[in-house]
């Protein structure tokens, strides 16, 4: 594979999107205000969700939300080195978005944000595991729910992607 970022799929046809050049390799600490700087080359751009032809815009405020929520502030290991690196495929990862839910606005902190209401979305993605001699053995899988928000123009933007958690079925394997 040459490509920084692929979208295949696995043995029951769910598509996932393999990011096969980690650039935020830290083992200890992620530093969340790079990846935000990273994702700001994002803002202004539009992506079609395959599954529901709905076209999702990315703000000023995705790049924040992103590095600085909540959610991000409480992931520890491999799943918050997992949200950091899907910052190279955010648009991918948007095109493969699936199952959309209405949600309602938790705590209704975020009205002004969003006027006309809330979705979430599930994706998938697959991190490289590599062995001692930096050959890729496999990809771990993880899912993640996309945060995308209705505003009074009743377009649909990015807000973040949350609950990545590492999948417990078998990884991928190369």
């Amino acid at each position: 594979m040459n490509k920084k970022v692929n979208v295949v799929q696995d043995a029951d046809c769910n598509n996932i999107v393999l990011i096969n050049d980690i650039i935020f390799k830290s083992r200890r600490l992620i530093n969340w205000h790079d990846v935000e700087e990273y994702l700001k080359k994002y803002i202004g751009q539009s992506v079609e969700i395959i599954e529901t032809a709905e076209k999702v815009y990315i703000g000023t405020d995705f790049p924040d939300e992103f590095s600085h929520s909540i959610d991000t502030k409480n992931l520890k290991g491999a799943n918050e080195k997992a949200k950091a690196n899907i910052a190279s495929a955010v648009k991918e990862l948007v095109k493969i978005a699936n199952n959309k839910l209405e949600s309602q606005d938790y705590e209704n902190k975020h009205k002004s944000k969003a006027k006309n209401g809330w979705y979430r979305y599930d994706t998938r993605f697959g991190i490289p595991v590599y062995d001692e001699c930096g050959e890729l053995i496999r990809y771990n899988v993880f899912k993640a729910r996309m945060l995308v928000r209705c505003d009074k123009d009743d377009k649909l933007y990015l807000y973040d992607f949350v609950r990545i958690k590492k999948e417990t079925s078998k990884p991928l394997e190369q």
